[in-house]
């Protein structure tokens, strides 16, 4: 039957044919479809088992991150409404690059309504895109307006789950409002470490120098994921007093914590986290010497970006 199809139909046929083994040369040509490509391509998605389109969505999602010349915004947008909770996450995750403001009523609509934390959790942090794009100036008032009424109704609602909150937490941070850094105090002070972890990213996200003598303290705490985000978060300050303490993170017991600092020096800058970083270069850890050899890449970049070589 397949081969009976006009050319761009056999072709979507065979990449949803079960029987057959998906194959990514094949997959590119789902990039950029056309409106009548996209609607028998809807129609053969229907028509698919469930471990079929996991397959497809997940192989779409690595290829759009190894290859931005590729579109299949198209086919994720199509996959927010499959009855699949896992094709529905991992096209939010295809969308994540996404600046198409349009974008905003489905992504609200799926935070709102969704009958997975999971869904629901990975569309807020998408939504956090929106947050910052609203931030910089760069999306009009009243959708960056639909962005904040949103994140804050998980905000304020006792029912949510904790995994809804967070990615919420994180998503709103980038906005410079009274409300949001009182939410990010009331975080910090939970006991939940996970809800603690996500207040010390916003902190960082946020881009208040007021939070710098928290993260400094929290360098030091106990709990690796903690010391990890604190790091993380002074490098998103670009905070020169942080620079000692992430120095001496490069001894941390945590491979995670340690290659966090490397980063953080890298953002931060300056004569006394370069020395540092040309000093992990000789390092007997293959892994410290490449992540200090991209972290002076970062330096070098942010001090004069037109000596960035490809």
């Amino acid at each position: 039957m397949a081969a009976e199809l006009i050319p761009y139909k056999q072709r979507i046929a065979e990449i949803f044919n079960s029987n057959k083994p998906l194959i990514n040369s094949k997959l590119v040509y789902l990039s950029d479809l056309s409106g009548e490509e996209l609607g028998f391509l809807e129609q053969t998605w229907a028509k698919t088992d469930v471990e079929r389109r996991r397959q497809v969505i997940s192989q779409l999602v690595l290829l759009s991150e190894v290859d931005f010349k590729l579109d299949f915004s198209s086919i994720f947008v199509f996959c927010l409404r499959d009855p699949d909770e896992a094709v529905r996450t991992q096209a939010i995750a295809g969308l994540e690059a996404e600046e198409n403001h349009l974008l905003i009523a489905p992504l609200v609509r799926l935070l709102r309504e969704d009958s997975s934390a999971k869904v629901r959790a990975a569309a807020a942090t998408v939504l956090g895109r929106f947050a910052m794009l609203s931030e910089l100036g760069e999306l009009p008032t009243d959708y960056a307006a639909k962005v904040y009424t949103a994140l804050l109704e998980v905000l304020e609602s006792k029912a949510k789950s904790v995994e809804v909150k967070r990615r919420a937490l994180e998503a709103i941070a980038p906005l410079n409002l009274p409300r949001v850094k009182e939410f990010i105090e009331e975080a910090y002070h939970n006991t939940d470490v996970k809800l603690k972890a996500s207040a010390i990213y916003a902190m960082g996200r946020n881009c208040d120098p007021l939070w710098l003598t928290t993260l400094l303290t929290e360098l030091s705490c106990d709990e690796a994921e903690i010391r990890y985000e604190a790091a993380n978060a002074c490098g998103e300050l670009g905070a020169d007093e942080a620079v000692p303490y992430l120095i001496r993170l490069i001894e941390d017991e945590d491979a995670q914590v340690q290659e966090a600092a490397i980063k953080a020096l890298g953002e931060i800058g300056g004569k006394e986290a370069k020395q540092a970083l040309h000093k992990l270069r000789e390092n007997p850890k293959p892994r410290i010497r490449q992540a200090a050899k991209s972290a002076l890449k970062e330096v070098d970049f942010c001090e004069d970006p037109l000596s960035l070589k490809f």
